[in-house]
Formats: C-alpha cells, structure tokens, sequence
C-alpha cells in the first residue's frame, strides 16, 4: 500500500507567536490554535505528561501545512548551537515557492530571519536561498523564473 499524501510538517518552538507571525507573513494562513494532552498524546509521542499548544498553517493552494507545537510539558529540549549548520543530520529545512524571493527576504527579515548565504541563481531557472527564522528553523525559498 502506498501514502496517500503527505499531511504535514511539524515543527516544536519555544515561542508560538512568533514563530506564527513568521509563517503567515511568508503567506501561510493559521488554519487554527488548540492545546493536546492526555494518553492519546503520550502513546502517540512516546512521552510521558504531553501538554502542548499547536498551530496548523496552510499554504495558499490548500495542499500544504506546517504544524507548530510549543511543549509545556515535558519541557522541549533545545539542540546546541541553535545556529546550527545546513549539514547537519536530521530534517535540516523547509522550502516554499515564492512568487518574488527578494521583496519575501525583506517581509522576513523583521520577523528574524537572516540569509545563511546569499541569493542563488540556479541557471535561467530559479532563484533560490535559505534563511534561518525563528527557533533556528531553515526555511528555503524558491522563485521559479521562466
């Protein structure tokens, strides 16, 4: 039997507002807020006492969403450096297509977010760079160019 979609990527923060307010002025909407807990939680997790907040984000075509969870309990626990490089083991970003990458670089850039290196031109393709937004989460943006 094969998947039948993927339904969506999570993400734990430390600080759900701006992490949302990161998100939406990419152009992601906030589909809803909600608190999880109890042993549907735990089993599911593998953690003990889950009492968490999520958001569910959707991208503009409806096909997409990013679900943000900020743990009160178990405390998260938070990777060092939370700078960390692209390289490293694990799920290391998130892309987005963009209708125009330099105007979203500079929406971004007051919610945190900062260039990991410079804006790229893929051939007469595509324009691409990765920013780091808030909680150190990588967020590759990419503007289709023909």
């Amino acid at each position: 039997m094969a998947i039948q979609r993927m339904d969506n990527v999570g993400i734990v923060v430390e600080d759900m507002d701006a992490a949302i307010a990161f998100f939406v002025e990419l152009g992601m909407e906030l589909e809803g807020r909600a608190e999880v807990e109890g042993p549907v939680a735990d089993r599911c997790t593998g953690l003990d006492g889950v009492h968490c907040d999520i958001a569910m984000l959707r991208t503009p075509d409806g096909h997409s969403r990013l679900e943000l969870s900020k743990y009160r309990t178990p405390r998260a626990t938070a990777p060092e450096p939370r700078d960390r490089p692209h390289n490293i083991l694990g799920t290391h970003r998130v892309m987005f297509a963009v209708d125009d990458l330099e105007s979203t670089v500079a929406r971004l850039r007051p919610h945190g977010a900062e260039v990991l290196g410079d804006i790229a031109r893929f051939e007469d393709s595509y324009l691409l760079t990765y920013v780091r937004g808030p909680e150190g989460i990588i967020v590759g943006l990419a503007e289709q160019l023909s």
